[in-house]
């Protein structure tokens, strides 16, 4: 019996990330379940279960929301004076 040995080529067409997600995805999601976890007091667990476009549209939320209260609060520096809450002549403690 003779076994006879072929080389085969194999080629494969698609991007190796095809079966898996990307660097950057990954890191948008992960950035994601940060901003929940740190401004919602979320917990990774619920972050992670919630539905792609729930949890996304959660973050847009937040991002809106704490957008407004930036521009509330430059809004009311703006309308003070630009003074602060200490006062113009108070100064805060040295550490």
């Amino acid at each position: 019996m003779t076994h006879v040995v072929t080389k085969t080529t194999s080629y494969f067409p698609l991007q190796p990330t095809f079966f898996g997600l990307s660097n950057e995805y990954s890191e948008s999601v992960y950035e994601q379940f940060f901003a929940l976890k740190y401004y919602g007091g979320w917990s990774f667990t619920e972050a992670y279960n919630l539905p792609i476009r729930l949890r996304e549209w959660f973050v847009q939320r937040l991002v809106r929301q704490k957008q407004e209260e930036s521009d509330m609060v430059e809004e009311a520096t703006h309308e003070a004076g630009g003074a602060t809450t200490l006062g113009p002549n108070v100064k805060p403690p040295t550490i």
